[in-house]
């Protein structure tokens, strides 16, 4: 085995360290994960895409005939997650040789391919047993996307399931993965305070331009109320609940008049 895919075996950070780059701790706590399920939650421009692509192009590299998909809401999405894997692969020298490069697939001699799929439900019941999905802002994915994914990895025992996302609102499966609790998932959440490579300046003006709500949810991993809701979630639960203090229009009459 060439002497890099050896060591990257036993350390997946060292094809960070070979590309000239510094890991962060929580992209290494990616990197080193052994979770069939995992959550990662990151703030805008902190690397979330530069750590799956390296997770996507190591699982092809190193075990062979394995099929790694990568979804996103638009194939024009998915093309620039896997645009990073290719930068990573020209990077790194090659270390196993190409047999078919695409502009949005990647076949290698080892029997391993990387494709690269839009976020329709419809595209993936034409692919079966990935070794690895990453579905890329996964809560901006319709709901349907992610219930198509997670049935096609049934007959692989070692099948990983990746989703990773900036929060959007309180809503839709992403966000009921990430606070339901369920023990199957490992969560990972990368804020923008934990990224060396975005100025503390930077975010300050951030904050300034964009008010309280946003900054949370694009830098601080939040996640805030839908934007433009009417109703907070709280009031909506209460409704819904049995109980408690009745729910009041009182302050939203202009609405409905």
């Amino acid at each position: 085995m060439n002497p890099a895919l050896m060591a990257w075996w036993g350390d997946p950070v060292l094809m960070f360290e070979d590309r000239g780059m510094t890991c962060d701790p929580w992209q290494a706590r990616v990197l080193r994960s052994h979770a069939n399920r995992l959550l990662l939650l990151a703030a805008r421009q902190s690397g979330k895409s530069t750590v799956t692509a390296t997770l996507a192009l190591r699982r092809a590299l190193l075990y062979e005939n394995s099929l790694v998909l990568l979804f996103a809401p638009s194939l024009r999405q998915s093309g620039e997650l896997f645009r990073k894997v290719m930068l990573a692969y020209r990077e790194l020298g090659r270390p196993v040789a190409a047999e078919k490069e695409l502009s949005l697939s990647l076949d290698l001699v080892n029997g391993s391919r990387i494709v690269t799929l839009p976020g329709d439900e419809d595209t993936t019941r034409g692919y079966s047993a990935p070794a690895l999905v990453i579905l890329d802002e996964a809560a901006r994915c319709n709901d349907d996307l992610i219930a198509a994914i997670s049935p096609m990895l049934a007959t692989v025992p070692d099948g990983r399931l990746l989703l990773l996302s900036t929060p959007v609102g309180r809503r839709g499966v992403f966000f009921d993965l990430w606070t339901n609790n369920d023990p199957t998932w490992e969560r990972i959440i990368a804020p923008a305070s934990d990224c060396p490579r975005i100025d503390p300046a930077f975010l300050a003006q951030e904050r300034l331009i964009l008010g309280e709500r946003w900054y949370n949810q694009e830098y601080m991993c939040r996640f805030e109320e839908t934007i433009g809701q009417l109703f907070s979630s709280e009031e909506i639960d209460r409704a819904f609940s049995r109980g408690g203090e009745p729910f009041k229009l009182e302050g939203f009459k202009h609405v409905f008049e």
